[in-house]
């Protein structure tokens, strides 16, 4: 057993360190469930085989102890040296393969269960969400808002309520589903959404747009025009560069781009059922569902709504629009 698992931990090492230098395409909930079911095999294996077998090893031990100390007595020795509790502890004692193995399954299983069914930690990698999330963000994603989906293969077993207009959603990117994006909500399905001279507009109505102080992006070290706009029930932040054209350049292939007309002055787009249009708070510096199209519901992973660490800023902690 010793060498099985030795050889099943180097799998899982040798797996994570492909990931980290890029050789595969990780998928950290595979490898969470994987752990599951492996430490959860053990632990199993531990509670009924292992540890009555250690534990009748050590119910052995003291019957010869006993009886050992009968004979002694027999004889006329009723000093006897020898004390077994050392014995009986190293006997008890879970081996480094059970340690690792079955020790960590109550650990595992409960981070399995919160990330896939609760609250998934995620990692703001990218200035696409300026100003409402920060590069270095480390955010909180509620799994359940949009209904209860099962963990890997991301089938939904409970209806939840739908995504509505304003929301900070988190998906799997169409183009390549093993990466997850962050962008807010803008259309919903049947709406009519348009993006011109980088006005946006849904169902043919402007949305409201208040002019903000410019704002300072340290990563970038210059200013952006800053708006407040309302989409949905609450206002929130967005930036412009003026320097960018509104005209839509890169644009890839995408299913159902014959509901999305490109013109110099942006893009409209119909948004098919079941699907959703995303876009980035920093509109002239976001990929999103302009330039690759719509998000279909299979593809959601939750809503994104607390920010619980920033390392080089604690005033970043706290709830966002």
């Amino acid at each position: 057993m010793q060498a099985f698992t030795a050889a099943v931990l180097a799998a899982f090492v040798g797996y994570g360190a492909s990931w980290y230098f890029g050789l595969v395409d990780g998928n950290f909930a595979l490898l969470l469930f994987l752990a599951s079911v492996v430490t959860g095999v053990y632990w199993l294996a531990e509670r009924f085989y292992f540890l009555p077998q250690r534990q009748r090893a050590v119910a052995e031990l003291e019957a010869q102890d006993i009886k050992r100390r009968e004979s002694l007595t027999q004889m006329g020795i009723t000093q006897v040296d020898g004390d077994i509790q050392e014995a009986k502890v190293k006997l008890l004692m879970q081996p480094w393969w059970l340690d690792w193995t079955a020790g960590l399954f109550p650990v595992i299983i409960v981070v399995f269960l919160l990330r896939s069914f609760l609250f998934e930690p995620f990692k703001i990698p990218s200035g696409s969400m300026i100003p409402t999330l920060l590069v270095g963000d480390l955010i909180l994603v509620n799994k359940f808002t949009y209904g209860v989906r099962l963990p890997v293969i991301n089938l939904k077993i409970t209806e939840g309520n739908k995504p509505q207009r304003g929301d900070v959603m988190v998906f799997r990117y169409p183009p390549k589903p093993s990466l997850d994006y962050i962008k807010r909500v803008v259309g919903v399905p049947g709406d009519t959404v348009a993006y011109l001279n980088k006005r946006l507009t849904i169902n043919g109505k402007p949305l409201d747009t208040n002019a903000l102080p410019d704002f300072f992006d340290e990563d970038a070290s210059q200013y952006f025009k800053q708006f407040e706009e309302t989409l949905g029930e609450k206002p929130h932040r967005l930036l412009n560069d003026a320097r960018r054209p509104a005209f839509v350049a890169g644009i890839e292939k995408f299913d159902g781009m014959e509901n999305c007309s490109y013109t110099v002055e942006g893009v409209t787009c119909k948004v098919p059922e079941g699907q959703y249009f995303m876009m980035g708070d920093n509109r002239d510096n976001s990929l999103d569902s302009r330039y690759w199209g719509f998000v279909p519901d299979k593809n959601i992973v939750g809503k994104a709504f607390f920010v619980w660490m920033n390392f080089t800023n604690l005033k970043r902690i706290g709830a966002f629009h």
